[in-house]
């Protein structure tokens, strides 16, 4: 098959491309960045240089492809002059374009926990508006990947734990959390791209689940500080830590309201409506040695 990668050489997008040429799949990288040609090539990739703002490099990498993977590249939360409601809507709108354009039969959307909601789920609701663009493409199959919680999120707390010795937010807790590893988002994307399929279908996906406090004693066990503790703050506090540290304001409230709905159990109801029967490989174990390394550098 010939398969487009978007997210360049990303936490997911890296992994999926290793996968993917390894199983013998024709793979065109999409990356923004000149500088990554070379290591996309030494994948057994190639490589496609440009940015999906740019409807017709986009249309004319798609055009002659079976599949391709689509995502919405991370922005800096600090720009207090971002919208990421206009950037979600416009990246959206430019692979619906590219798509159609091009006669992409076979899509995989990497969406988001807390996308069945159009509301109430703080900056989620920008993956509500990317799958109701994408799901509506005539002649086009496409999978909603929703994964949970990344591991990586974690390294947001690398500096209170640092100094405070504790986890704060105004999730967790006692509080189950659903946690995933990129790697195993990778293999069930290529899974995914590699499935013959009728119709539009979510696919959740999670490698481990444990309360926030069992999550702290895990990091904690790794990183030598065995009674790490998970602190429950209030939404005001959340939101105002955020800002303190320079976040735009806009989306330290969405990040806020994103948290909250997980600890009401908003975000998760769809999960836990729709979980997979298998979860993935890579456990919170595996990922504390790669966090303890880094809290180690600090």
């Amino acid at each position: 098959m010939k398969i487009i990668v978007t997210g360049s050489l990303g936490r997911i997008s890296k992994p999926l491309t290793v996968e993917l040429v390894q199983k013998g799949h024709e793979v065109t990288v999409v990356s923004s960045n000149p500088e990554k040609q070379a290591a996309i090539e030494a994948l057994g990739a190639k490589a496609a240089i440009g940015s999906i703002a740019d409807v017709d490099f986009l249309t004319a990498t798609f055009t002659g492809a079976d599949a391709a993977y689509c995502m919405v590249p991370p922005q800096n939360y600090f720009d207090h002059n971002f919208d990421v409601n206009a950037y979600a809507r416009k990246m959206g709108n430019n692979y619906a374009q590219a798509i159609k354009a091009s006669g992409v039969k076979r899509v995989v959307n990497l969406s988001s926990i807390g996308a069945h909601l159009d509301k109430g789920n703080g900056i989620i609701a920008v993956y509500h508006q990317i799958e109701g663009i994408l799901g509506n493409l005539p002649g086009t199959t496409v999978t909603f990947m929703r994964p949970v919680g990344f591991y990586y999120n974690l390294y947001s707390f690398l500096d209170t734990i640092k100094n405070k010795g504790f986890i704060a937010a105004n999730y967790g807790a006692d509080e189950n959390l659903v946690w995933v590893s990129p790697i195993d988002i990778a293999a069930a994307v290529a899974e995914e791209l590699e499935t013959p399929q009728t119709g539009n279908k979510v696919r959740y996906v999670v490698s481990d689940e444990l309360t926030g406090n069992q999550t702290a004693s895990v990091l904690g066990e790794a990183i030598g500080i065995p009674n790490l503790k998970w602190i429950l703050i209030s939404d005001q506090e959340m939101q105002s830590g955020l800002e303190a540290v320079g976040m735009n304001p806009a989306i330290a409230v969405g990040l806020t309201e994103m948290f909250a709905s997980q600890y009401s159990g908003k975000l998760t109801e769809d999960l836990y409506r729709n979980k997979p029967a298998t979860i993935g490989k890579v456990k919170l174990t595996d990922f504390a040695k790669e966090f303890a390394a880094t809290f180690n550098q600090k």
